[in-house]
C-alpha cells in the first residue's frame, strides 16, 4: 500500500459520491433534519392536554376551579359536557385525553372538606396520566366564612381535593401501552423496505425488460408488486397479537376484526410509500437510506415513544402526515379502550387519504421504460 494508491481510491470514491446526489443530500440533511425535528420536538413535560369539562354545579367556585386547573397549562379547553358520562364517552373516542368531572354538591363537598371533584384519564398512554396525577395536587381554596358557618364543616382529612381516576391501564402497565404501538413499528419498517427496494431489484437484476414487454399497466404493476407484502403485513399483525396476549396479556377490548381492518390500511399506507421510493431511488442502497430517514421521524414523532401532546403545533402538524401516527390512534383505541373504528374517523380517513396520493404518485412518476 501505497500513499499515491490510497489517494487515487480516495479521490474516485469521492467523486463518486459527488454524483450520487440521494447519499450527498443525505450525509447533510438526516443530522439536521433530525436535530431540528427531535431537538424541538421531542418534550417528556406535557402541555395542553386536550380536556372535557362537565362542572354539574355551575357555581362561582366550581367556574374558579376549572379556571385554575386551565391556568396551569398541563389541560386546555375541549368538550363541553353535561354529564360524566359524556366525558366517558369523550375519552373513549379519543375526543379528548383528560376529564374534569365536578359534581353538583360541589360547595358543600367544599366545605365539608370532602373530595370536590374527579380528573378522569386516559390511562393508555401513562404520560398523560403523570400530568393528571401532578394536576390532581393544585389546591382548592375554601372560604373561611362559610365554613364557620355550617355545622359539619372540617379540615381536609383523608381524602384528597381532586381525585384521579385512571381508565384502560390503571395499572399502569407499560406492556399494555407498547405492544399495540409495536404492530405500527413493524408494519412501518419492513413494508417501507419491502417495497422500497422492488423496482431498483428488478432494474438491477436486468428484469425491466420484461416488466416493459408485459401487457399490462403500470396501476396494474404497481398494485401486483404490493399484494403479496399485505399477507405477509396481516401475518406479522397476528403474530404480535398473539405473542402479546400469550406472554405479557394484552388482550383486545375492542373487535378484532378492525383490528385487521386498521393494521390493512396502515400496511397499504407503507406499501405505496414504499413503491414512491422505489421509483425514485437508483438503488437499492438508495432506497435502504430514504427508509431510514421516514423510519425515524414515524418512531419518535408519532405518539409511540413519546406523548404527542407535548410535541409543539409545528412538529405536530408534520406528525400528522406520517401514517404511524394514526395507526397509534387507532390501534390504542381499538385495543385499550374498546373503540371502532367510527368513533376515530378522523384517523382512518387520513390512512385512504395518504393511500391514494401516494399510490397516484407513483404510478405518475413509474415509467414502463429504461432510464
Amino acid at each position: 500500500m501505497t500513499p499515491r494508491r490510497l489517494l487515487a481510491v480516495t479521490v474516485k470514491e469521492l467523486r463518486q459520491l459527488r454524483r450520487d446526489r440521494v447519499t450527498l443530500a443525505m450525509v447533510v440533511m438526516i443530522p439536521v433534519m433530525q436535530l431540528l425535528l427531535f431537538g424541538y420536538g421531542i418534550n417528556t413535560n406535557l402541555r395542553a392536554l386536550p380536556a372535557g369539562i362537565a362542572d354539574e354545579a355551575g357555581t362561582a367556585g366550581s367556574r374558579a376551579l376549572v379556571m385554575d386547573l386551565l391556568a396551569t397549562g398541563v389541560v386546555r379547553a375541549g368538550t363541553e359536557a353535561g354529564t360524566p358520562q359524556q366525558l366517558m364517552d369523550a375519552l373513549r373516542s379519543g375526543d379528548i385525553a383528560v376529564g374534569i368531572a365536578i359534581p353538583p354538591d360541589f360547595e358543600r363537598r367544599r366545605i365539608e372538606g370532602r373530595t370536590v371533584a374527579q380528573i378522569l384519564v386516559d390511562g393508555s398512554d401513562n404520560a398523560v396520566q403523570w400530568a393528571a396525577a401532578q394536576l390532581a395536587q393544585l389546591p382548592v381554596e375554601v372560604d373561611a366564612a362559610a365554613v364557620s358557618r355550617h355545622p359539619h364543616a372540617s379540615s381536609r382529612g383523608g381524602e384528597p381535593a381532586i381525585s384521579v381516576v385512571g381508565f384502560y391501564n390503571p395499572q399502569r402497565r407499560s406492556a399494555l401501552n407498547v405492544v399495540p404501538g409495536l404492530i405500527g413499528v413493524i408494519l412501518t419498517m419492513t413494508m417501507i423496505l419491502f417495497t422500497g427496494v422492488s423496482i431498483v431489484r428488478e432494474r438491477e437484476r436486468g428484469n425491466m425488460e420484461l416488466l416493459i414487454a408485459t401487457p399490462i399497466s403500470s396501476a396494474e404493476l404497481m398494485i401486483g408488486k404490493i399484494t403479496p407484502y399485505v399477507v405477509i403485513g396481516l401475518l406479522q399483525t397476528s403474530v404480535v397479537l398473539v405473542l402479546g396476549m400469550w406472554l405479557f396479556d394484552v388482550a383486545v377490548a375492542g373487535s378484532l376484526w378492525e383490528v385487521y381492518v386498521a393494521a390493512s390500511l396502515l400496511i397499504l399506507a407503507n406499501l405505496t410509500l414504499g413503491l414512491l421510493i422505489s421509483t425514485r431511488a437508483r438503488s437499492q442502497f438508495q432506497a435502504m437510506q430514504m427508509t431510514f430517514f421516514l423510519f425515524l421521524p414515524s418512531i419518535l414523532l408519532s405518539g409511540f415513544m413519546f406523548p404527542f401532546a407535548g410535541m409543539p403545533p409545528a412538529v405536530q402538524w408534520f406528525a400528522e402526515l406520517l401514517p404511524l401516527t394514526h395507526f397509534v390512534r387507532l390501534i390504542r383505541g381499538i385495543v385499550l379502550r374498546g373503540a371502532g373504528l367510527a368513533d376515530m374517523w378522523p384517523d382512518v380517513l387520513a390512512l385512504v387519504a395518504f393511500t391514494l396520493v401516494m399510490m397516484s404518485a407513483a404510478v405518475a412518476q413509474f415509467r414502463k421504460r429504461l432510464d
